[in-house]
């Protein structure tokens, strides 16, 4: 077990430096493996694609490493989180939502989004018909603001970035509940 921790690290590594120099939709498997000095047959045997490596970079770096071992706040702490982890590898993670499609980190992205929403989003709706559309219409517009904010070139803090998220949808909420009350 220690020995394929070292491997996918060595692959993960490889990724990370090659993505500083080149996109990601210009790095092929081979690239990887001749970065860290292994075999192709070993990175098919730990990841179905580069795009498999992406995603497991972040799980293990995020979702394992940060959001296990702290304690959940009320989702905008994780925001934060999330933003943080995102700035400090902010050209690994600008170049892999860079690409779109079937298997990638865009897509994965997207899909942890949902979840972590429907986690916190549960309670405040009926399950229905309409259930799922709200998680999606929330999870696309974070991970569309997000996207954004990653490819920005001036560089708004992440502290601040989730305030202006956290204003804009305690906004929204005020709105809509002044008006209901009306």
């Amino acid at each position: 077990m220690p020995n394929m921790s070292i491997t996918k690290k060595a692959l993960a590594q490889a990724l990370k430096e090659l993505m500083c120099e080149e996109p990601l939709a210009r790095i092929s498997v081979g690239d990887i493996c001749e970065r860290c000095g292994m075999n192709r047959k070993s990175f098919y045997y730990h990841f179905k694609d580069k795009y498999d490596l992406v995603n497991w970079i972040f799980y293990t770096e995020f979702l394992e490493g940060i959001l296990t071992k702290s304690v959940h706040g009320d989702g905008w702490d994780d925001t934060l989180r999330l933003c943080e982890y995102f700035a400090q590898n902010k050209t690994f993670y600008r170049r892999a939502l860079e690409v779109q499609g079937q298997n990638s980190f865009y897509e994965y992205f997207g899909d942890v989004l949902a979840a972590s929403l429907r986690e916190i989003l549960d309670p405040f709706f009926v399950e229905g018909e309409h259930h799922e559309f709200f998680i999606t219409l929330f999870a696309e517009a974070l991970r569309s603001v997000i996207l954004r904010w990653v490819r920005e070139d001036e560089d708004i803090p992440p502290a601040e970035f989730v305030q202006l998220l956290k204003a804009a949808t305690m906004g929204l909420g005020y709105k809509v509940f002044r008006e209901e009350e009306a």
